[in-house]
């Protein structure tokens, strides 16, 4: 996988609308919240005037703002931040949060147009041209599409996105599916497209399931203390093959049509009757391949293919009826969005095929559909969840009680803890334990408290953010010491042994269930880790409340503390740095990584501080900006990227700055970086991607832009208040 460049990648924001131009009339999208919830909504003529929230909807269009955002020229640190914090209360939502774009994935799109294509779910045409417009943007020079926006083709992308445009009422004739099918031919079209691929076309009747690797259905069966129990699985990857499981152990297939038959000749380059199916189950196109099938993962293929042929009906049946339970529960525990865009049109196609279209079940699903879709500058794409908005919201929090200008934006502060304080999540769902989850009462989600799974890093964040209004009297109702108390309870119990913290669970596996990850082009999917991230957050959290509340459960917090900051100590790498597992990615790692050393009381001398600022002060650029491409995270060591990165700029200069670097002049020089890419409104570029999940696909962050610029620049105002950069450039 080689990386693309900006020509391509960073089209989260504000390059890409040029290349295709909108199919839409732009001024008649309207952002609709209400409490987190995201959905686009096209008005009629009438009701473009009426929008509740016209300046966030125009920004995220790409239409200006400028009537809207009082601009004052930059002359200096001190006006630089306050224009940057001026322009994005700007587009602070109503209900408190901001809304950002959380697509890259190109993936999530074919789910999508296959669900509902096969459920006959109806898709509005402004829908379907203006997601014809974004997979027009995201093209690739060769005709392909990649595994995300900014990587080269993959089979994975180019066929699935393939029949996006189909589907969508694109012709086989047209230009742009003529060069995707110039690409796939020499590689045998569709039939190299990895497992999940495999999955997706074999539902839609493109592709037969003969050609797929059986995936085991009643492995759900097995005694819960065997080591491979689909319960140890990390929850996103154990709730994407729970329904998959359902639907291969029924061979659900799409009713053929014409359609179908012509993708059939159009994706594969030979007679469909004549494909040898069980030959290509693990041909992948090495294009696609970033992990390989190992020694294990093969056996155990042999061996679950030919019991495919003798699996007892009544075996099967049981595993299907328990599969199902257990998304039904996800269904009811995540009020239908589920924990991300790929299981939830998995579990609406199972609901689809177990309830009927007439249910109210199936109804809630199509009611929820809306949630993953995001109208962005260069059309709708499908957010990797249902979007960002707690994580962005309580980083945004910290950053501004940063700034010396936090008291002339109360208002701001009281709206984004309104935000967090209905965000959290109160209850612990029922009979949760039964259906493989954990408790869930005082935590905070990524996104929004109806999506209902909590993760440790957001919980970390979201109490910060609480403690932060409430201890800085920014709010008329700060949470209650209760609700606190529930926060630290949920971070004492998601501790591993190691001293750290994975994501929605405590690790529940071993590493060697990674032998048997099938995916092909994710890496360590198959159990959940421990990140940097995650301890980093949950440790700068409690060792926020401890300060706030000494007494309470001293000795466990002490404990979790010391045990938080003697892993994060041991997860550095020789060269100072941490690897960050959810963003681009040793600058990202390495500014947790820093941050949690310090506020868990390790001083600027201490050898751990001191190798990160040297790791950091030696990958500055020329121009006094820091860059990393995502080939970071997939080769998994520093790649330069070809151009300074705000965001990456903002994370090393931040980093610097909580070590109490002594190179004054090395953060100086990163802060006349950000504010030379600083656009006069005090808004910043969408320049490369900046976050990525299981190593080798990447995801957009389009807050990250602002939010960390802003808390560098805020940071720098509070730390040297006599520095001559405040009053002049």
């Amino acid at each position: 996988m080689a990386w693309r460049g900006v020509e391509k990648g960073g089209r989260a924001g504000d390059t890409a609308a040029s290349a295709c131009p909108a199919q839409t009339d732009l001024e008649r999208w309207s952002l609709v919240v209400d409490e987190g919830r995201q959905v686009w909504e096209y008005v009629d003529e009438a009701k473009k005037r009426s929008m509740p929230d016209p300046v966030s909807s125009r920004y995220h269009v790409g239409l200006s703002i400028d009537h809207f955002v009082k601009q004052t020229p930059i002359t200096s640190v001190t006006s630089s931040l306050r224009q940057a914090i001026t322009f994005f209360s700007a587009v602070q939502t109503r209900d408190g949060h901001w809304a950002g774009d959380y697509g890259g994935p190109m993936f999530l799109l074919p789910g999508y147009a296959i669900a509902t294509y096969i459920t006959k779910t109806p898709v509005p045409d402004y829908i379907k041209a203006e997601v014809i417009r974004y997979l027009t943007n995201m093209q690739n020079p060769d005709g392909g599409w990649g595994i995300h926006i900014e990587s080269e083709s993959t089979v994975f992308g180019a066929a699935l996105n393939y029949c996006v445009m189909r589907i969508f009422g694109v012709p086989a004739s047209d230009p742009r599916l003529v060069r995707v099918r110039d690409w796939l031919k020499p590689r045998r079209g569709c039939l190299g497209i990895p497992s999940w691929g495999k999955f997706w076309l074999a539902v839609l009747n493109v592709y037969s399931w003969k050609g797929v690797h059986s995936l085991f259905p009643e492995m759900v069966l097995l005694p819960e203390w065997f080591p491979l129990h689909t319960r140890r699985m990390w929850s996103y990857c154990r709730t994407v093959y729970m329904p998959m499981s359902y639907l291969f152990g029924h061979k659900f297939q799409a009713p053929e049509d014409d359609l179908i038959r012509s993708l059939r000749e159009e994706l594969i380059f030979e007679p469909y009757d004549q494909v040898d199916w069980p030959s290509v189950r693990s041909f992948i196109a090495k294009e696609d391949l970033y992990t390989p099938h190992t020694l294990p993962l093969k056996l155990f293929y042999k061996i679950v293919n030919l019991y495919e042929h003798v699996a007892p009906s009544w075996l099967r049946s049981r595993a299907l009826k328990w599969c199902y339970a257990v998304l039904e529960k996800e269904d009811e525990f995540s009020n239908y969005i589920d924990i991300g865009p790929v299981n939830k049109v998995i579990n609406m196609l199972a609901t689809w095929l177990e309830k009927g279209p007439d249910s109210a079940e199936f109804k809630l699903h199509q009611s929820r559909l809306p949630d993953y879709l995001w109208m962005g500058r260069d059309g709708m794409k499908m957010n990797g969840t249902n979007g960002s908005q707690l994580w962005d919201t309580s980083f945004m929090v910290q950053a501004l009680i940063e700034s010396g200008m936090k008291d002339e934006f109360k208002d701001v502060f009281r709206k984004a803890h309104d935000f967090i304080d209905l965000t959290q999540i109160r209850k612990n769902h029922p009979e949760h334990s039964k259906y493989y989850r954990d408790e869930t009462k005082g935590g905070w989600p990524f996104s929004t408290r109806d999506m209902g799974w909590l993760v440790a890093d957001c919980t970390g964040e979201g109490l910060k953010g609480a403690l932060i209004c409430k201890k800085h009297n920014y709010t008329a109702t700060p949470l209650s010491d209760e609700r606190l108390f529930d926060a630290v309870n949920i971070l004492l119990l998601m501790q591993n042994d190691t001293g750290g913290y994975a994501t929605c669970e405590k690790t529940r596996g071993w590493h060697f269930f990674e032998w048997f990850n099938a995916s092909e082009v994710f890496g360590e999917i198959m159990i959940d880790y421990d990140y940097v991230e995650c301890s980093s957050s949950a440790l700068q959290g409690l060792c926020m409340f401890s300060k706030m509340y000494p007494d309470h459960r001293r000795k466990e917090v002490d404990r979790a503390i010391k045990k938080g900051l003697d892993f994060m100590l041991s997860i550095q790498r020789p060269d100072g740095s941490w690897e960050g597992m959810w963003g681009v990615c040793f600058t990202y790692g390495t500014w947790f990584g820093l941050e949690g050393l310090i506020e868990a009381g390790l001083p600027p001398t201490h050898p751990a501080v001191q190798k990160a600022c040297q790791f950091l002060l030696s990958k500055q650029e020329a121009d006094g900006g820091w860059g990393e491409t995502f080939m970071s995270c997939v080769t998994r060591e520093y790649v330069h990227h070809p151009t300074s990165q705000v965001v990456n700029t903002a994370w090393a200069v931040l980093s610097l700055m909580k070590a109490h670097c002594s190179d004054i002049e090395a953060i100086r020089r990163g802060i006349r970086f950000l504010i030379q890419r600083q656009r006069p409104s005090g808004d910043w570029l969408q320049e490369s991607i900046s976050g990525v999940f299981n190593k080798n696909c990447m995801i957009s962050y389009s807050n990250y832009k602002n939010i960390f610029p802003i808390w560098a620049l805020g940071r720098f105002t509070e730390m040297y208040p006599e520095d001559p950069l405040l009053k002049s450039l």
